[in-house]
């Protein structure tokens, strides 16, 4: 079935509002340490002070900058978002390409060690990990992703014994293909559209994941993250700092999370035409 791609997109209006926050806040990831007006470690300010045109947001029980303390947290948290889920991808892709197209025994183990994985408290490892080896932000996010992988691999691997099965790919073995080639050349191109759920949704668990660690203090309290922001002013709530330092980190994630999800959802009903099928005929 033929999908006009570009006028569903533009027609659905979660994906235009997933988008467009999701876009505006990796901008802001990107240049926003460049705008920064001060730098977000320096405790030459007052504590504590209220919003001025020299400190948008004020500035922090140590005397920082809460704005520019806000960008620098934004992009930490889209970061670890992005290699978390950038990583889960490619092990997920991988592991269920090679577990559909190969099956057997090797089908067997990686789908038994995806179940173990899925029955696993991914937040318990995490936290013990971060507890006893405060191990760097990007080994935590590698160490998501490893645990990560089993959802995306189940699904490429389900696609791939369909795929299997289809004439094309038939015809491609009966020429003499080789396997690499037919995963290279058939297999990889026609699950795009799930690399693209699979990597947004992950993005969206791992930027919740960093922020709950994060406000857990199992980061480097020096490192700035929306999680840190939020554990630290809740403890001078009652200084009536809750609308320019509490607020802000909490707007900030909730919008990403947000938009992360109105993202991944509509691209998941437009890309898939099943889905969208039997949305219309529980609606009808």
């Amino acid at each position: 079935m033929h999908i006009n791609l570009r006028t569903n997109f533009i027609s659905d209006p979660w994906f235009l509002i997933g988008a467009s926050f999701t876009t505006l806040f990796c901008l802001i990831a990107l240049i926003g340490p460049i705008l920064s007006p001060h730098d977000p470690w320096e405790m030459s300010f007052d504590p504590i002070s209220p919003p001025t045109i020299e400190h948008i947001l004020g500035t922090n029980d140590c005397g920082q900058d809460i704005f520019s303390e806000l960008l620098y947290s934004i992009h930490n948290t889209i970061f670890f978002g992005l290699s978390s889920g950038f990583t889960t991808l490619i092990f997920g892709v991988a592991i269920g390409l090679t577990s559909g197209w190969y099956g057997g025994k090797i089908d067997l183990f990686l789908m038994r060690l995806a179940d173990i994985l899925l029955a696993t408290p991914s937040i318990m490892i995490l936290i013990l990990a971060a507890s006893f080896f405060h191990p760097s932000p990007i080994t935590l996010a590698l160490l998501l992703a490893l645990l990560m992988w089993p959802t995306i691999s189940k699904v490429v691997r389900a696609n791939t014994l369909i795929l299997r099965e289809s004439l094309h790919i038939k015809a491609a073995k009966q020429m003499g293909a080789s396997n690499w080639y037919i995963i290279k050349r058939h297999l990889l191109p026609e699950m795009y559209p799930i690399y693209l759920i699979g990597f947004t949704s992950k993005i969206r668990s791992a930027v919740f994941m960093e922020a709950s660690l994060a406000f857990l203090g199992l980061f480097d309290p020096t490192r700035k993250s929306l999680g840190i922001m939020i554990s630290y002013s809740l403890k001078y709530y009652y200084l009536g700092i809750w609308w320019n330092w509490l607020m802000p980190p909490i707007i900030c994630l909730s919008v990403l999370i947000t938009a992360t999800t109105f993202l991944a959802i509509s691209l998941e009903k437009v890309m898939d035409p099943r889905l969208k099928e039997s949305l219309g005929d529980n609606l009808a």
